[in-house]
C-alpha cells in the first residue's frame, strides 16, 4: 500500500515495475551467477530517465522528487539488487558532484553519464578507513597549475567498467577533505584485482590506485578542503536510497514466500494455513509496510525542505534490518527450499546484507542517532 502519492510518483513507480517484471526478473538469477556488470539492463534504466531523476531539467535531467525516485529504486532493487545498487551509484553518488561543482568540461561527463554513456564511481573508502572518513591517507600535492594525486581506495562500486571516479583525498594544503574528479584513462590510474562477494555479484567492485595521477586545477570539485560539507550536503538522500533498497529486495523476498506459503502443500492443506507459517509471513508483512511507509516519508520529509539527517538515519537503520529479517524468515518459510540455489530466496538473503554496510553500518548510525538526542 502507498498512501496519497500523486500521478507523477505512481507513473514513476508502474515505470519501472513494469520494466522489473518484463527486462530485469527474467535475468537476475543470471546476474548474479555470471557476477558481471550487466550493461545492456544498465544502458536500457538510463534509456528509462533513472539517471537523471534527481536533476533539473535544464542540465538533463527530470527534476524529480525524491519520493518518486525512491520509488523506482524499491522496484529496481525488487528485480536485482546488483542492477539497483549498481544503478544508483550512478544517478546520485558517482554524479552529483560533477553537476553540483563541475565546469562545462567535467560537466560533458555528467552529462553523458545521465545517459548511461559513461559510467562513474566513486572513490572513498580505503583499506584502513571505513566509517571514519578522516582517516583516509589519499593526498593530493597542490601544485600552481594542478595537482598530483597518489592511494589506494578499495569497495570502489563499477570500477572495473567505469569511465571517471570522484575521489576523496586530502591536500598539503587544507586540513579537511577534497574532492577531485579523475577519468580513469589518465596515466597513474590503477584498477586492481575485482572484489568477490557473498552478495550483489553483478554489481562489480575492486580496488583502485593512483599513482601520481597529475590533475588539472579545474578537476578539483568545489574548494580546498569543504569535502566534508558537500559530500553532507547528499549523505542524507544516500541513506534514503539505501533504505529504498532495502525495501525492495525485502517486497521480492516476501512475495516470493508468501506465494510458496499459497501453493506448498503439507499435511493436506497449504503451508499458509498453519499458524506457525501464518504468523511469520504477517510479522513480515509489519515489517516490510512499516519500512516502506516509514522510508516514503523520510523522502517527503527531505523533499519538504533541508536535509532531515535523523529521519533519513532511522529510515536507513530500520528498513536495512528489516530487509535482513524478513529474507531470513521468508527462507525458514521455505525450509529446504529456501537453501536450495535453484531458488531466488537464497539470493535475496545474500544481497541483502548488502543494505547493512552502504550507506553507513547500523552501528555507525546508531551512534549518529543517540548524538542527534543529545547523548
Amino acid at each position: 500500500m502507498n498512501c496519497n502519492l500523486t500521478e507523477i510518483q505512481q507513473a514513476a513507480q508502474n515505470t519501472f515495475a513494469e520494466f522489473v517484471n518484463k527486462r530485469v526478473m527474467p535475468q537476475a538469477a543470471a546476474i548474479d551467477e555470471k557476477a558481471e556488470f550487466p550493461m545492456e539492463l544498465f544502458r536500457e534504466v538510463g534509456g528509462l530517465g533513472f539517471f537523471g531523476m534527481r536533476y533539473p531539467e535544464e542540465a538533463g535531467g527530470s527534476n524529480m522528487d525524491i519520493v518518486s525516485y525512491s520509488l523506482a529504486v524499491m522496484e529496481l532493487a525488487r528485480g536485482s539488487l546488483s542492477l539497483a545498487a549498481a544503478c544508483t551509484m550512478q544517478s546520485l553518488m558517482a554524479t552529483y558532484f560533477l553537476y553540483r561543482l563541475g565546469d562545462d568540461e567535467v560537466r560533458t561527463h555528467f552529462s553523458a553519464a545521465l545517459k548511461g554513456e559513461e559510467i562513474g564511481g566513486i572513490c572513498m573508502t580505503e583499506p584502513n578507513a571505513g566509517s571514519d572518513l578522516m582517516g583516509l591517507q589519499s593526498k593530493a600535492q597542490v601544485l600552481h597549475d594542478g595537482f598530483i594525486l597518489n592511494g589506494q581506495k578499495t569497495w570502489v562500486t563499477s570500477a572495473p567498467v567505469a569511465n571517471f571516479f570522484t575521489v576523496l583525498a586530502k591536500t598539503d594544503k587544507a586540513g579537511g577533505l577534497s574532492i577531485f574528479f579523475v577519468p580513469t584513462h589518465l596515466e597513474g590510474v590503477n584498477i586492481g584485482k575485482s572484489i568477490g562477494k557473498l552478495g550483489v555479484r553483478g554489481s562489480v567492485t575492486s580496488e583502485v590506485s593512483f599513482d601520481n595521477v597529475r590533475l588539472p586545477q579545474n578537476y578539483l570539485l568545489g574548494e580546498l578542503g569543504d569535502g566534508s560539507k558537500y559530500l553532507r550536503e547528499v549523505l542524507a538522500e544516500i541513506r534514503i536510497m539505501t533504505a529504498a533498497l532495502s525495501v525492495g529486495v525485502a517486497t521480492a523476498a516476501f512475495e516470493y514466500a508468501l506465494q510458496y506459503a499459497k501453493e506448498r502443500e503439507q499435511f493436506g492443506r497449504p503451508i499458509g494455513k498453519f499458524q506457525a507459517v501464518n504468523m511469520n509471513l504477517a510479522e513480515m508483512d509489519v515489517q516490510l509496510e512499516t519500512a516502506r511507509q516509514y522510508t516514503l516519508y523520510a523522502a517527503s520529509m527531505s523533499d519538504a525542505g533541508p536535509a532531515q539527517q535523523k529521519t533519513a538515519m532511522i529510515a536507513k537503520l530500520y528498513a536495512s534490518e528489516c530487509a535482513n529479517a524478513i529474507c531470513d524468515k521468508a527462507s525458514r518459510v521455505m525450509a529446504s527450499y529456501g537453501f536450495a540455489m535453484e531458488y531466488p530466496l537464497q539470493r535475496y538473503l545474500r544481497d541483502a546484507r548488502f543494505t547493512l554496510i552502504g550507506g553507513g553500518t547500523s552501528e555507525i548510525l546508531k551512534i549518529n542517532i543517540g548524538k542527534e538526542l543529545g547523548l
